[in-house]
């Protein structure tokens, strides 16, 4: 039997890199995958229907997880097209990075209500039903910029940071009713974006992590398939550091 089988989950943010990473390995292994994505309808369209090529219902919805009215009207669509959401991952976010004193209130702003508010939104929405059916799992995407900060990136650090202290006091809440609430916190992880980077800078990146390269969206999505499944069944309020030994 499959690690997700017969299970529904919940991704935001999920049209491109570690949240599509995310999406495909929870197909493989039988979860049916309920997705937002934010702009193109056309490449939505197309992850649904590699995702249902494992033989799995997948449906995306275009979503804003910083609107807190819209996320309500997710949770309660994808109950209505899927009948029971036992997973949600957190993934959704953005970066406005620049130094402090540079960083202007507006910037600051977006990558607070992206980044944290949206796990609030969601969060809050899809805690009736999972109480309901006393049965859940909640991973929030942090970072290691959440856990030791990193110049020149003081919004994206606090939105990070306050998103471990969000899954601990979740944890603490709901873990009589059989919810689970943890978070996962990627080091360097290579997609699309990075490959953008200079290949000097990327290489160095490489050369300072222990294991000397940079990780998957697989790799995360490992840990969130271990997370999601019975495998971590007495595991909650915890962080897992996908990260290559880079915070050790």
């Amino acid at each position: 039997m499959k690690l997700l089988e017969n299970k529904t989950a919940l991704i935001t943010g999920a049209s491109r890199g570690i949240g599509k990473g995310i999406a495909t390995e929870f197909a493989k292994q039988g979860a049916n995958v309920a997705f937002t994505f934010n702009a193109s309808v056309e490449a939505a369209k197309e992850l649904e229907k590699e995702l249902e090529s494992f033989g799995i219902k997948a449906k995306g919805y275009q979503s804003n997880a910083a609107d807190f009215d819209a996320a309500q009207e997710l949770i309660k669509d994808v109950l209505e097209d899927f009948g029971s959401l036992q997973i949600l991952i957190n993934n959704a976010g953005i970066t406005k990075d620049n130094l402090l004193m540079r960083i202007s209130e507006a910037d600051f702003d977006q990558v607070i209500e992206v980044n944290l508010k949206s796990v609030f939104n969601l969060t809050k929405a899809v805690i009736r039903p999972m109480m309901k059916q006393r049965e859940g799992s909640i991973i929030n995407m942090s970072s290691v910029v959440g856990v030791k900060g990193n110049a020149g990136q003081t919004n994206y650090a606090a939105s990070k940071a306050g998103i471990l202290g969000f899954t601990k006091s979740v944890a603490l809440e709901l873990g009589s009713r059989n919810i689970r609430c943890n978070a996962i916190a990627p080091g360097f992880i290579e997609t699309e974006m990075t490959a953008k980077l200079d290949e000097k800078t990327v290489e160095q990146w490489r050369n300072d992590i222990p294991l000397k390269r940079g990780g998957t969206p697989e790799d995360v999505a490992n840990a969130c398939i271990f997370l999601a499944s019975n495998l971590s069944s007495y595991i909650t309020g915890q962080t897992i550091n996908v990260d290559g030994g880079m915070l050790t």
